[in-house]
């Protein structure tokens, strides 16, 4: 890993159907790399029992919400039945001005958001689906964190989702987790070298050319 004083900060989007491994891909990478943090999205629905306000989400009022994206502080946003959601523009700006790379577990609308934004030149998306539609089924039910009617729903949902698979700089079928945590390191550890995320070399090439100017060749 390079340096963090050298280049600038990525927004990494990961996104796939429910079951597909993403959130368990985002939790390895983030322990890959402790300075890859995650963005905590706002939202105006009540927090669940457990969840801590900063660190799940960031609970705010429908007004306060609605004054955020007015005031363009957000990155993207929806409406997800009857509540708002949406990552706050400020922490992330910060963090990649440092150098700091930021990850979204988002779906595309947010990822199309991202990517038409102010800081969409900086983003790096990926996109990842199950090795067939039996297993991402198997998996939903496997985990054992839903009911049969919300399982139905998230497979119908499922197939949208994938349809936009197209739009994504990388596309990985996660059919070997560890195999796909490993060809996700590589993309990110490749994608930091874009010349546009090294601001350093500006003038890293004015200070060779003073210096070949000196030796007068």
């Amino acid at each position: 890993m390079m340096p963090h004083d050298t280049r600038r900060g990525l927004l990494v989007i990961l996104s796939s159907p429910s079951g597909a491994g993403k959130s368990t891909l985002a939790k390895r990478l983030m322990a890959w790399d402790p300075t890859l943090s995650f963005s905590v999205s706002a939202t105006t629905r009540k927090p669940r029992p457990g969840e801590v306000d900063g660190k799940d989400y960031q609970f705010v009022t429908e007004s306060d919400f609605k004054h955020m994206v007015s005031d363009d502080g957000m990155l993207e946003h929806a409406h997800v039945f009857g509540n708002f959601y949406g990552s706050p523009k400020g922490p992330v700006q910060a963090a990649i001005d440092n150098g700091n790379d930021v990850l979204f577990d988002i779906d595309w609308q947010g990822a199309q958001q991202i990517r038409n934004s102010a800081l969409g030149q900086h983003t790096l998306s990926i996109f990842i689906l199950p090795p067939s539609i039996p297993e991402l089924h198997r998996r939903l039910i496997s985990r054992n964190q839903d009911d049969a009617d919300t399982i139905t729903k998230r497979m119908k949902k499922s197939w949208d989702e994938i349809s936009h698979w197209g739009s994504y700089d990388y596309v990985l079928v996660n059919d070997d987790l560890d195999k796909t945590e490993e060809m996700l390191k590589s993309i990110l550890t490749a994608t930091r070298l874009r010349r546009l995320q090294q601001p350093s070399l500006v003038n890293h090439v004015r200070a060779l050319q003073n210096q070949f100017e000196e030796l007068d060749i």
